[in-house]
């Protein structure tokens, strides 16, 4: 075989390669797909012990708005599981020890809020270590668990997580508190609509990404949540004491 047919068979395997690369690295996004999530993952999906809740928060810290969830939190008497953003956290590392200081869960939410779909495996790596590390300088203690922006992994995630020690978790229900049209109102019937014993919840305590301001609708939602929670008898607690199988505690 000629240089030039070499090169040019060599060319036509890696075009026809690349679907199937591509296909392999968005594989995982069918776990997006909440009903499926909740059914057949639901180690992912954050399913745990019957009689608990897990509460959990993204895209903080922020030096606004997180202090007032932190301040409800320790009145209610409640610990949750927040997943930061290592952008965040470097702009605001004071309530991320006062998180940690008050006993809630650190988990990573990566470094910036950007789809992993989009990236190669070295970027995702990249990205999920530096925030890792972030944290656990920031907190004094490695973080064990992951939850990708948007709730969509890929393969290079999975494989990042796997070399970092870190555990990718999602969520069985929202309140949709992004969006600019939620009230308190909304976000509580949001989720409870899907909320069960067992469940993890998905919050946000920044408008980073979100909304401006709609912070402020999410922590207005809280206390109605937890005492709906309480009144169908289940505890609300951070994922490390939710019981879910194979996470660490």
């Amino acid at each position: 075989m000629t240089p030039s047919r070499l090169a040019r068979g060599t060319a036509l395997a890696s075009a026809a390669a690349l679907p199937a690369l591509a296909a392999l690295h968005a594989a995982p996004v069918i776990s997006t797909f909440g009903p499926l999530r909740n059914r057949v993952m639901p180690r992912l999906a954050g399913q745990g012990r019957p009689d608990h809740i897990a509460l959990t928060f993204d895209d903080g810290p922020d030096h606004l708005s997180t202090p007032h969830f932190l301040t409800l939190l320790e009145a209610r008497r409640v610990r949750a599981t927040f997943f930061l953003l290592g952008s965040m956290l470097s702009r605001s590392p004071g309530p991320a020890k006062d998180m940690a200081a008050a006993g809630h869960e650190i988990a990573v939410h990566g470094w910036h809020h950007r789809p992993l779909l989009l990236r190669g495996p070295r970027a995702t790596y990249d990205d999920l270590a530096r925030a890792r590390d972030a944290v656990a300088d920031v907190t004094g203690t490695p973080p064990t668990l992951f939850r990708p922006p948007y709730g969509v992994l890929t393969t290079a995630a999975h494989l990042a997580c796997r070399r970092l020690g870190l555990t990718p978790v999602l969520w069985t229900c929202w309140g949709e508190d992004w969006r600019g049209r939620a009230t308190p109102r909304s976000v509580r019937d949001t989720v409870l609509r899907d909320l069960r014993g067992g469940g993890t919840v998905l919050l946000h305590d920044s408008d980073c990404t979100s909304a401006t301001g709609s912070w402020r609708t999410t922590l207005a939602a809280l206390p109605r949540i937890l005492d709906t929670c309480g009144d169908r008898g289940w505890q609300v607690g951070p994922l490390r004491e939710h019981g879910v199988p194979g996470l660490p505690r």
